[in-house]
């Protein structure tokens, strides 16, 4: 008997799952694969169930004769074990990122003789609203938050992009690549105090209230499902900050980073060119602490940034206040630099991990950007934030536009470099 071979990478069983498993059977012995939890979260598919339930359910499915574990996307590991006869798929991953992934499959089962077909998508009512339900699940403030916990266990590096809107959290929520025969995506959102500022036009210095801030994480949750990770700015004072924790974590917001400063917040990268005051270890630790103790879940994270190395305090103390805050309770440390090379960071990390090897570190590679993701993730670091990027991409183009039309007189001479209208509404899901 031909072995027929589909992977699944779903929590729920639809109409268009049981159709390919109907196909597949009319052609021989079927074995579904499960598309592990570190394979499908760069899949651009966040599990809402065990890797085990999800298996239980795809052999309850009747039909299926085995299930076996796929750890990778491209379908290695499976086809070169089993060599199955016929491998099935809906034919939409024809096009887009994925179709990268079809034809390295269609490459490898020509190699023994083996066949790809593609089996018409289902896409009815049905299936529309279990598609929809589980992204709202996804959204949902208790499976939302505990996401970057989730992560932090399961990928090498947790990559994290800015928002500072609904529009640019889609952007950061649906942008997925293919490079070299594989998808990549970013995890997780920055919600940043700069970028925030900015694009309501006020300066950096914790001018926006909390009030407003919150109303930027609400119309970013509204359309997407990433953990978001808040940039809480000093935490301003530790009454106040306590707060601020039960309120993002009810919005299910997975962890605030907090710096070591005290006083009217000035942005680090000013460095010492400007008067910035750290918190000493101690001031800093009770307000680390205060937060873990009005916390209510385990899932809420508090990041202790320490702005050491910015303020040219040197390399032992920075790591005498990452074991202290760490010591106090925080769930994780970053350390900034303003310097373009990323010596002095990479120095931090393989120090602070002789003596940690778990808490977690996260880096902000705004000034030092010649250094790669897995390039950190061998010393120890476990999150990547790209900061600003979509922000400071952003103005130039605008700007430049504004300007032409202002020139020309008309819009035409702008028209070749802007993106269609249609192209941006797709982005935007409607009910």
């Amino acid at each position: 008997m031909k072995t027929v071979y589909t992977c699944f990478c779903t929590d729920v069983i639809h109409d268009g799952h049981l159709n390919i498993i109907g196909e597949a059977r009319k052609r021989g012995k079927v074995i579904v694969g499960c598309l592990s939890d570190e394979a499908l979260i760069r899949y651009n598919k966040f599990p809402t169930i065990s890797q085990d339930e999800r298996i239980k359910r795809y052999r309850s499915i009747e039909g299926v004769e085995e299930v076996v574990i796929q750890n990778d996307m491209l379908y290695d590991d499976v086809i070169t074990l089993i060599q199955p006869d016929c491998v099935l798929h809906g034919d939409n991953w024809k096009e887009g990122p994925e179709s990268a992934i079809r034809t390295h499959v269609e490459e490898l089962v020509k190699r023994y003789g083996g066949e790809l077909i593609d089996i018409p998508y289902t896409y009815n009512e049905g299936v529309k609203k279990i598609d929809m339900q589980l992204r709202e699940k996804l959204a949902m403030p208790e499976y939302r938050r505990k996401r970057l916990r989730c992560l932090i266990e399961m990928t090498p590096i947790v990559k994290v992009m800015e928002a500072h809107s609904g529009l640019t959290g889609l952007i950061v929520e649906k942008t997925i690549v293919e490079h070299e025969g594989r998808l990549d995506q970013f995890d997780a959102m920055w919600v940043s105090s700069l970028c925030d500022s900015t694009a309501k036009g006020k300066p950096d210095i914790e001018l926006v209230d909390m009030t407003s801030r919150f109303r930027t994480i609400d119309d970013i949750m509204e359309v997407t499902t990433k953990p978001i990770i808040f940039d809480g700015d000093t935490g301003g004072l530790t009454e106040h900050f306590v707060y601020t924790v039960r309120s993002l974590e009810r919005m299910g917001v997975s962890a605030v980073i907090i710096e070591d400063k005290k006083g009217l917040k000035k942005n680090s990268l000013f460095g010492t060119e400007v008067q910035q005051t750290q918190a000493t270890i101690e001031e800093f630790s009770a307000k680390i602490t205060a937060g873990k103790n009005a916390q209510l879940t385990d899932d809420f994270m508090i990041i202790a940034r320490i702005e050491s190395l910015i303020l040219e305090k040197g390399m032992e103390d920075a790591l005498r206040r990452a074991r202290a805050f760490a010591a106090a309770g925080a769930d994780g440390i970053m350390i900034h630099s303003r310097k373009k090379e990323p010596a002095e960071i990479l120095e931090f990390c393989d120090r602070f991990r002789l003596r940690d090897r778990t808490t977690p570190i996260v880096v902000v590679p705004s000034s030092f950007n010649i250094i790669t993701e897995e390039e950190l993730a061998e010393h120890g670091v476990n999150i990547v934030i790209y900061a600003n990027q979509l922000t400071r991409s952003a103005f130039p183009a605008m700007q430049q536009t504004a300007e032409d039309i202002l020139k020309y007189h008309r819009a035409k001479e702008v028209d070749d470099r802007l993106m269609p209208i249609k192209n941006i509404i797709t982005l935007i899901d409607e009910l």
